[in-house]
Formats: structure tokens, C-alpha cells, sequence
């Protein structure tokens, strides 16, 4: 059985899109993200930037393996505004993801059908603006070795095309120098690079 070891995401933060609803004014934006932490500071922006708006919300999915996410409805009726918002990223099969919806009351009440439907609306509007790519499930390897098997280190980064992430030399007490290399590989490559260095004389690799 093949690995899946690819998700859906959105390329970039998209521009601002404007849904209107019985004049009141939902205003939609969708930004890509890697962690929940991310989710306040562009929340907060957005409350600068509409400062006379009642309802700031918003869904968001994070995960590829283990998904993590969240609805918030921001003062709206229960599952009107946070659910259909993350209806949409479902619809979509996205993650890394958050999607806000700004409302600015425009004096006449839409109803629970009303709210859902302005919600879902903008979010969608939203999501087929976005521009939305695949991109790789990667695992990280740290690789350790005395500095005298750099080039057998090296040699299979080049052949297996490995990224490295980070590299470092530290010179223990002893004199001797170690190295050590973060590398990246694709979910469906990460059992077999992880064999190939494991079987390395003086190789030590560990997954992060």
C-alpha cells in the first residue's frame, strides 16, 4: 500500500474578499498557517483594521497526521458563524489553515439560516480565491558522525538528493570533530534513508 505523503494547503494569505447580506458586511481572508500560536497575532491585526466590526470569526485546521482545529463563533448564535466557516475547509480537503470572517452589523438581523448562509458564503468566496497547493509530508533526520565519514555522509545526501536543513561541527572534549546534519525527506522515502544511514559504520541517525 502506497503512503499518502502529501496535503492541500493555500499558497499565500489571500486578499480580502466582501460578502453583503441585508447590509451588514462580511469580510473574509484566509491565511496559511503551522501552528495554533499563529491563530491571535492575525486576529488581532484584523480587529485594528476593522475596529467597528461586532464578530470576528473564524476556523482553522492544523495537521497531517494528527489534525488539530477549532471553530469559534465570536458572540454569534451557536454553530452560525465558526461551523460553516469550517465546513468550507473541509469542503475543501485543506489544512494548515485559518479562515476569518470579519462581520460589521449593518442594523438588521439575518436570522440563524441567514447567519450560516453569509457565513459559508464568504468563506467559500474566500477559499476560490485562494490559491491552493499540494505539499510534501516531510520527515526529519539528524544525522551524527566523526568528521573522518563526512564524504560517506555526503555521498548519499547527493545520490538520495536529501535537503539539508541544518549543518553543524562541534569539537568534542576528547579533539575529535562531530558533525551533524539535518536533513528532510519525503514520508514515503523516510523508512528506507533512515535503513541506509542506520547501516553506516559510525553512523548515528535519529528521527526528530
Amino acid at each position: 500500500m502506497e503512503i499518502k505523503d502529501t496535503y492541500t494547503t493555500i499558497a499565500q494569505a489571500t486578499d480580502e474578499v466582501l460578502f453583503k447580506e441585508k447590509s451588514s458586511k462580511f469580510f473574509g481572508y484566509a491565511y496559511p498557517i503551522e501552528s495554533e500560536e499563529e491563530v491571535k497575532p492575525l486576529i488581532d491585526i484584523l480587529r485594528k483594521q476593522h475596529p467597528h466590526a461586532v464578530h470576528y470569526c473564524y476556523a482553522y485546521q492544523i495537521g497531517t497526521e494528527k489534525i488539530s482545529y477549532r471553530a469559534n463563533d465570536d458572540g454569534e448564535p451557536s454553530n452560525t458563524a465558526g461551523a460553516p466557516i469550517y465546513g468550507q475547509i473541509q469542503s475543501f480537503g485543506l489544512t494548515n489553515v485559518l479562515l476569518v470572517v470579519v462581520r460589521i452589523f449593518g442594523g438588521m438581523k439575518l436570522g440563524v439560516g441567514g447567519l450560516i448562509t453569509a457565513y459559508k458564503t464568504t468563506a467559500q468566496l474566500v477559499l476560490e480565491d485562494a490559491e491552493i497547493i499540494e505539499k510534501t509530508i516531510d520527515i526529519h533526520f539528524l544525522i551524527s558522525f566523526d568528521y573522518k565519514n563526512m564524504n560517506k555522509v555526503m555521498r548519499v545526501i547527493k545520490e538520495k538528493k536529501l535537503d539539508i536543513i541544518n549543518q553543524t561541527m562541534e569539537i568534542e572534549d576528547t579533539g575529535i570533530a562531530i558533525g551533524k546534519i539535518e536533513i528532510k525527506t519525503r514520508k514515503k522515502n523516510a523508512e528506507m534513508i533512515f535503513d541506509i544511514f542506520d547501516k553506516l559504520f559510525e553512523i548515528d541517525i535519529k528521527r526528530l
